[in-house]
């Protein structure tokens, strides 16, 4: 398995896949060979069908992992092996979308205000005011906030892109005194030592602290803080081809989630029974 481990690892790295999904993708392959015991090689379509069966009835796999196999073992046969991808009647799950918590302006100024220390506070604000995932917020750098122009460059962002967001100018000060006072050196955000960005592990921990401090009831993570950028922009009237440029999405329609979940869209909408209702009587005949 070691020698089709390396040729996995390195075609991912060819076509630039992040770290991350190139881990995901070699523990999917690796967990078919210790399913059978023996190499995914010598495994034929027939077997992997059996399996993602297996791992759809018996495992209870959400429909996300479950895809996310698919696309690693078709991956892995087509690239790698070089075979064709015949496991039939196996399809991609649909997944069942929830959506997403978000946080009122209020909400947001309560966590703001509970942050225990600058760093922390600063990092609550960029995550806020720029709508970040928290991999792009880890991998920012000193330099990527541009303050001539005012904007902050997102090198990390999905899929290898690069894109730049607006400099909140309420941030810019936040971000000077928190410079001048923590003295970052490659990352903006560096953890236990100046050489390496923070981990993401200690972000969601100081978001959920933060958050508890703050007496919020809902559960709030990094991500929540992106959804409520996004939700906030959408009911002071920003356009949602914007939204979606800011929040590097591929697709108009992952954007449009959004319009789900914001009270003040959903109250400008007027249900047709009111027009109905509001408009005057027709005079008799």
């Amino acid at each position: 398995m070691s020698m089709l481990r390396r040729r996995l690892e390195e075609e991912l790295k060819l076509r630039n896949y992040q770290p991350k999904t190139i881990t995901t993708y070699t523990a999917a392959v690796r967990k078919l060979a210790e399913h059978y015991g023996r190499s995914p090689a010598q495994i034929g379509p027939e077997e992997i069908r059996t399996y993602l069966l297996h791992l759809l009835e018996e495992k209870k796999l959400s429909s996300s992992t479950l895809n996310q196999t698919i696309c690693a073992l078709r991956f892995f046969y087509i690239r790698v092996l070089g075979r064709p991808w015949k496991v039939a009647k196996v399809h991609f799950q649909k997944r069942r979308r929830k959506l997403p918590t978000v946080l009122t302006e209020s909400e947001v100024a309560l966590l703001l205000e509970a942050a225990k220390t600058l760093k922390d506070r600063a990092i609550l604000m960029t995550l806020y005011s720029a709508g970040l995932r928290l991999r792009e917020l880890a991998h920012l750098q000193p330099g990527d906030i541009q303050s001539d122009g005012m904007r902050i460059l997102i090198r990390e962002a999905k899929g290898g892109k690069q894109r730049y967001v607006a400099l909140s100018t309420t941030l810019l000060p936040v971000l000077r005194h928190y410079f001048r006072l923590y003295r970052p050196g490659q990352w903006l955000f560096f953890g236990e030592s100046r050489e390496q960005p923070i981990h993401s592990r200690t972000v969601q921990r100081m978001v959920t602290e933060t958050a508890r401090l703050a007496g919020l009831a809902k559960t709030v993570s990094p991500h929540t803080l992106r959804h409520s950028f996004a939700t906030h922009l959408l009911e002071h009237g920003t356009d949602l081809r914007f939204i979606q440029e800011a929040l590097g999405h591929n697709h108009l329609k992952t954007t449009a989630l959004y319009t789900h979940v914001s009270p003040r869209a959903l109250s400008q909408i007027v249900s047709p029974l009111d027009r109905l209702l509001l408009r005057p009587p027709d005079p008799p005949a």
